[in-house]
C-alpha cells in the first residue's frame, strides 16, 4: 500500500461538512467517490479536521492509501478529473497537490497546529459575492477593542464557555497560540491558531469578539466569561459561513 497525502480547497455552501454522512453531501464522500472512480477501491479518506456544514478550506490536508503507487501528480489529477466530471455531486472541491508519504504519516495526529481564519464582512450594504463566505455584521466594530479581548483569550485555559454542548473533546483544556484581528477597509479578519480546537471554539471566540468590537464587553467582561466555564457568558456562536481552514502545519 502507498500512502498520500492531499492537500484541499473547498466551498462548503450546501455541503454537509467534511464528514461522510446521511444528511447531505460532504467532502469525504466526495473525494471518497473519486477516488473509486478513479482506481476503483473502496478507500476511506482521513481529514485533519472535520469541518461543519458550510464551514470552507483553502488547506484541508487529508490522507488515503492506495494498492498501487500512481505518480503524484497522477493523483491529484485523476481526482479534479472526476470531481468536475461527476454531475451528481459538488462541483466546488478541488485538490491542490499530492504527495507520497510514508505510513506513519496521519493528517489528523500527525499535525503540530491548525490555522484558521474568521472573515467579517462589516458596512451597511449586505454583501452580494461574499453573502455564503463571510459574515454581515452591519454594527462598526472597534478592531481594537477586539484585539484587547483577543489578548486574554491567548495561551492554555479552560475554554468550556466557548465549546458546543455537542463537543465529543476528552477535555476542554486547549493552548490558543494565536488570536488576532485585522481590519482591511469594510472586512474584518479574526485569525486563530492552536494545535486542536473544541467543537465550534472558533466561531464562539469570533461571536464574542464581535460583541466587543460594538463595545457590548470589555476586555475584563471576557475574562470574566472565560472564567466562568459558561457557554451562556460569551457571546453568540459565529454563522458557519465566515470560517475558514486556511493551514494545517506538519513536522516537515
Amino acid at each position: 500500500m502507498t500512502r498520500y497525502r492531499i492537500t484541499v480547497e473547498y466551498d462548503g455552501t450546501g455541503l454537509s461538512g467534511w464528514q461522510r454522512q446521511e444528511n447531505g453531501p460532504s467532502i469525504q464522500q466526495a473525494l471518497e467517490e473519486a477516488l473509486h472512480g478513479f482506481c476503483g477501491q473502496a478507500v476511506t479518506v482521513f481529514g485533519a479536521g472535520r469541518t461543519d456544514a458550510g464551514v470552507h478550506a483553502l488547506g484541508q490536508v487529508a490522507h488515503f492509501d492506495l494498492a498501487e503507487a500512481p505518480a503524484q501528480k497522477t493523483v491529484r489529477d485523476a481526482l479534479n478529473d472526476h470531481l468536475r466530471r461527476n454531475s451528481d455531486g459538488p462541483r466546488h472541491i478541488a485538490v491542490l497537490t499530492a504527495q507520497r508519504v510514508g505510513d506513519d504519516f496521519d493528517a489528523r495526529f500527525s499535525a503540530l497546529a491548525r490555522h484558521y481564519e474568521y472573515r467579517i464582512v462589516n458596512r451597511v450594504a449586505a454583501p452580494a459575492l461574499d453573502r455564503d463566505r463571510a459574515w454581515h455584521v452591519l454594527p462598526e466594530l472597534d478592531a481594537g477593542l477586539m484585539q484587547e479581548a483577543a489578548d486574554r483569550l491567548v495561551g492554555k485555559h479552560d475554554f468550556t464557555t466557548f465549546r458546543s454542548a455537542h463537543c465529543q473533546a476528552k477535555s476542554p483544556v486547549k493552548t490558543l497560540d494565536v488570536l488576532t484581528v485585522e481590519r482591511r477597509d469594510e472586512r474584518v479578519f479574526v485569525t486563530a491558531q492552536a494545535r486542536s480546537f473544541l467543537h465550534n471554539q472558533v466561531r464562539a471566540l469570533t461571536g464574542t469578539l464581535v460583541r466587543a468590537g460594538e463595545a457590548k464587553m470589555s476586555a475584563d467582561d471576557v475574562s470574566d466569561a472565560l472564567e466562568s466555564r459558561d457557554r451562556a457568558a460569551c457571546g453568540p456562536t459565529a454563522p458557519a459561513h465566515g470560517l475558514y481552514l486556511s493551514r494545517v502545519v506538519y513536522p516537515d
